[in-house]
């Protein structure tokens, strides 16, 4: 199956290898405070350690060891304070004021204030990193005193908290901006402090605990390392060499080897796997245009046979982009579409399309098994599947492009309703290629945008209703993740994001 953007790159990463491998953790203390070591495994090294290039999702771990972020996110989700004490909105929700903590430093002895937090945000609207476009809306950013904030925006943006809580909330030392080392080594608050010396770029990388960090709760280890391990055969051989305390699982069919080694594993759905429908303006494929057509497609997907045939069963079956703990869910539209092959033929025959072909991008040893069970399922109704084989370093390119009318895909299910729908559902949203414009749903994620929380919760949950039975997207199922931990630590999976936060990975009780 193909990945979208956030996971599809990151999962490609290879050639890094498991160098500088040495021993596993040493066992936390039970005196309290920090324990002793943890070593962690990491898919992917860090895109950057300047806060203005910063990546997330799998790079979360590294940039949390030695960044602070102006808010915190619990492990469901919600928004809780952090180096913004408290916040407020004005009424049109255009300006943000944040109070800031007035007792943090940097590590290179800089105050940490309202300047510095706005000269942060600017310099990563202006940036480099990722997901640069999350402050896009962002006009403004000022210190009105050295405690006090302001954030100022040219239209609302409801992600904007939860955004504070990831790379675009991350706080460097200005004195750090521009520095010759900067991409390298990171100046912040964060409880850990690279060890240079002791870091191989790209493979390993070691810290020691911010003696001066305000948060001793949160500071869980003494010694921070996180290996970068790049395919599930280093990572099985380094969990089963103890060389890991803790890493998320790179391919799901090696769990049964992980807990033969002794490790717990644990699960959460983070993304929806299924048929991604761009070209619903039937620019490409003329039928696609028709919601009978689409939905038909949607009946025609034994979603069940597909979960158990391509992920092992690591999943729940839905119809639905939207996750559980979006205001939008609804179990009814959740599993809206059934397996029904007759209803198919007969949408597709009132279509006025019995029959017609499509032909879709595939990459080379990912998710044949999917590929071959759509051609099956579509097949069967009258809809012929052909597949054009698309190098891996081209296909987001492709896609993004509007070189095919759908894909098989694996896309990110996004904390908030606002982002959701601005990353695969708006006439502008990054995986609309076509640009196709629905009045219906920029209508109601307007209403997200502007109206209060409980009239945003019933425009999600209209949102979620209305683009399931139009059939913009052909979900199978919500996938597993899996974390493996060993009996040293304990971690909680982080709602909307590829690996737990490091502050909720702390030594295993007794």
């Amino acid at each position: 199956m193909i990945r979208s953007s956030r996971l599809f790159t990151v999962a490609l990463v290879a050639g890094l290898g498991l160098a500088g491998c040495g021993g596993g953790s040493s066992s936390a203390t039970s005196s309290g405070g920090a324990a002793g070591s943890v070593v962690l495994g990491s898919l992917v090294q860090p895109t950057s350690y300047a806060a203005n290039g910063a990546g997330w999702a799998n790079e979360a771990l590294l940039q949390q060891a030695v960044y602070d972020s102006l808010l915190h996110a619990d492990p469901d989700g919600k928004i809780v304070p952090w180096l913004a004490t408290e916040w407020s909105w004005n009424d049109t929700k255009t300006v943000l004021t944040l109070k800031l903590r007035t007792d943090v430093t940097f590590t290179d002895g800089t105050k940490f204030d309202a300047d510095a937090a706005a000269q942060n945000l600017l310099r990563f609207r202006d940036g480099t990193a990722p997901n640069k476009s999350f402050l896009a809306a962002m006009t403004d950013a000022k210190a009105v005193d050295a405690g006090t904030l302001q954030i100022t925006l040219k239209e609302p943006d409801p992600a904007l908290l939860t955004y504070l809580t990831q790379a675009a909330g991350l706080m460097e030392s200005p004195k750090h901006f521009g520095a010759a080392d900067e991409k390298t080594n990171p100046v912040g608050t964060g409880p850990y402090v690279l060890d240079t010396g002791k870091t191989v770029v790209g493979s390993s990388y070691v810290y020691t605990a911010n003696p001066n960090y305000f948060a001793k709760d949160k500071q869980h280890w003494k010694n921070l390392t996180i290996k970068v391990i790049s395919t599930p055969a280093t990572e099985v051989n380094a969990i089963k060499g103890g060389q890991i305390d803790g890493m998320n699982v790179i391919d799901s069919s090696t769990v049964a080897q992980i807990k033969g080694a002794g490790y717990t594993v644990v699960d959460h759905e983070l993304d929806w796997s299924g048929l991604a429908i761009f070209d619903r303006g039937g620019k490409l494929v003329p039928a696609l245009k028709e919601p009978k057509v689409r939905q038909a497609i949607s009946y025609a997907v034994d979603r069940a046979g597909m979960l158990k045939a391509a992920a092992q069963g690591n999943g729940t079956v839905t119809s639905s982009v939207f996750p559980t703990y979006s205001p939008g869910f609804d179990p009814a539209v959740d599993q809206y579409y059934t397996y029904d092959a007759a209803k198919a033929k007969q949408l597709l025959a009132e279509a006025g399309y019995p029959s017609f072909t499509m032909t879709l991008p595939q990459v080379t040893g990912f998710g044949q098994v999917q590929n071959d069970l759509l051609k099956q399922y579509l097949g069967a109704v009258g809809i012929t599947v052909k597949y054009v084989t698309v190098p891996v370093n081209n296909i987001i390119t492709d896609l993004l492009a509007g070189k095919y009318p759908a894909a098989n895909f694996q896309l990110q299910e996004d904390p908030t309703a606002w982002q959701e729908a601005n990353f695969l559902l708006t006439t502008n949203a990054t995986f609309n290629p076509f640009k196709v414009a629905d009045p219906t749903v920029d209508g109601l994620v307007k209403t997200i945008q502007t109206g209060s929380d409980a009239e945003a919760a019933a425009a999600t949950k209209e949102l979620n209703k209305y683009v399931t039975e139009q059939g913009f997207m052909a979900p199978y199922y919500r996938l597993k993740g899996f974390w493996a931990q060993n009996g040293k630590i304990s971690a909680h999976p982080q709602v909307g994001n590829a690996t737990p936060y490091l502050y909720n990975i702390t030594p295993a009780k007794g």
